[in-house]
């Protein structure tokens, strides 16, 4: 089958399979399966930007994503006054600090004569550790102790929540900039192996400082750019237009909301698909195509490979971040013990390579159908066991295969992802 009526054929698959869950379900799943596939794909065009652009190995996508859905806390949450007046002043002054170090013994790394940097490093990082400790840790036990049922956080901006979403991305590409400074340089596999260990250490500052994102016990009631469904059941307006559709109002609040929800991050995917062909399509992607293919060959001809990779690396975990946060959003909450390697690495790469590495309409579409699979192998799985097992006796046999049911994701990713890799083993759109 040629490319260009693969294409159209395979995203008709999956609004055939979307619209059928709407027939047959409920439309609520329909939209609701829809939005978590908009945000997949976001992120799959995060990946598939650092890995099918550049043959960077990252497998630390769930920090990226965290840092997104902090970003949604920061931005849009009010500021907690009793917590700021107790040591909000003195944290910002601690953090100051822990940063001035770590500058000045870089400075010192490359000003000092070799004979005495190493001392002069070793220094300044435990005599600024020693200040930083000292002055942030009586301001943490401070802000964590007001009304920490409740909050026990500084809490955020108070902006819109929109807002917290291009912050996302930018949260995310500084954190980006930072491992790519230290680890580009490294070979593909030590590269996994940082990225893996800085996104573990980003998801246990989430659950260990309670000061900045209320830790495990999590941020609820998030602002959303949406209207709240109990405000549209008050409306008469509303009840009135939603009874000429043939619906309750609850019904038609939450399909309205989905479908707001589902318009806006439409249009952030639609945005960054078409600025990822326009870089796929430019010199730039031709030239890190090139050095994907053969890293000896490009530097052979003068270009500079890790400063291309820490672009490409930056604007790929910029991407994710921005998905991070329109995910927090779409939950209202924070739920730092959420991030699991599984849903945010694992996940988002079945769903390049199913896709196509390399093809941004491919990551889109792995997006969309590897979702769908993810939340609907489950309940087909169960009916499917059901009507296996209908004719044993109650048993511990009987109990046992329904019980296998919870595993049906796991055996059904791995499955989708074997058959993939025998038989079309360059995803199902290929890279032209």
């Amino acid at each position: 089958m040629s490319p260009t009526l693969r294409t159209p054929l395979m995203f008709a698959l999956v609004a055939v399979l979307i619209v059928g869950t709407g027939i047959v379900q409920s439309w609520n799943s329909a939209l609701l399966i829809l939005n978590m596939g908009l945000v997949s794909a976001v992120m799959s065009l995060g990946v598939n930007l650092q890995w099918g652009f550049a043959g960077l190995f990252n497998v630390g996508v769930m920090g990226f994503v965290a840092l997104g859905g902090l970003s949604v806390v920061l931005v849009s949450m009010p500021p907690v006054g009793d917590a700021w007046a107790a040591g909000g002043a003195r944290i910002l002054a601690g953090l100051a600090i822990g940063a001035g170090a770590l500058v000045a013994a870089v400075l010192a790394w490359r000003r000092v004569a070799r004979r005495w940097r190493g001392w002069a490093v070793a220094a300044l990082l435990i005599a600024g550790f020693a200040i930083y400790r000292a002055v942030l840790g009586p301001a943490v036990d401070a802000v964590e102790s007001v009304n920490a049922a409740s909050t026990g956080y500084l809490g955020g901006l108070g902006l819109p929540v929109l807002f917290a979403w291009p912050v996302g991305g930018a949260l995310a590409a500084g954190a980006a900039w930072i491992i790519g400074k230290t680890a580009l340089g490294l070979r593909s596999d030590y590269l996994a192996i940082a990225t893996l260990g800085i996104a573990e250490i980003v998801i246990a500052v989430l659950k260990n400082e309670d000061w900045l994102a209320r830790g495990v016990k999590n941020v609820i009631g998030l602002p959303r750019p949406v209207p709240y469904e109990v405000d549209l059941q008050r409306d008469p307006g509303f009840v009135e237009r939603a009874a000429g559709f043939g619906l309750d109002p609850t019904t038609a609040s939450t399909l309205y909301v989905k479908a707001g929800y589902g318009l806006l991050f439409a249009a952030v995917l639609v945005i960054v698909l078409v600025l990822a062909q326009l870089a796929l399509n430019s010199p730039w992607g031709r030239m890190m195509r090139a050095i994907r293919d053969n890293e000896t060959a490009a530097r052979a001809m003068g270009k500079d490979v890790t400063r291309r990779h820490l672009q490409v690396f930056v604007l790929g975990s910029a991407i994710c971040g921005v998905a991070g946060a329109m995910m927090t959003t779409l939950d209202g909450q924070l739920t730092p013990s959420s991030y699991q390697p599984l849903r945010y690495t694992f996940l988002i790469w079945v769903m390049v390579i199913v896709g196509g590495s390399g093809n941004n309409y491919g990551a889109v579409l792995g997006g969309f159908l590897i979702w769908f699979l993810w939340v609907q192998v489950e309940p087909m799985g169960q009916a499917l066991m059901g009507l296996v097992t209908s004719g044993l006796a109650d048993g511990p046999l009987k109990s046992h295969l329904l019980g296998s049911v919870q595993h049906m994701r796991l055996l059904t990713m791995g499955l989708v992802l074997l058959l993939v890799l025998r038989f079309s083993p360059r995803g199902l759109l290929p890279e032209r």
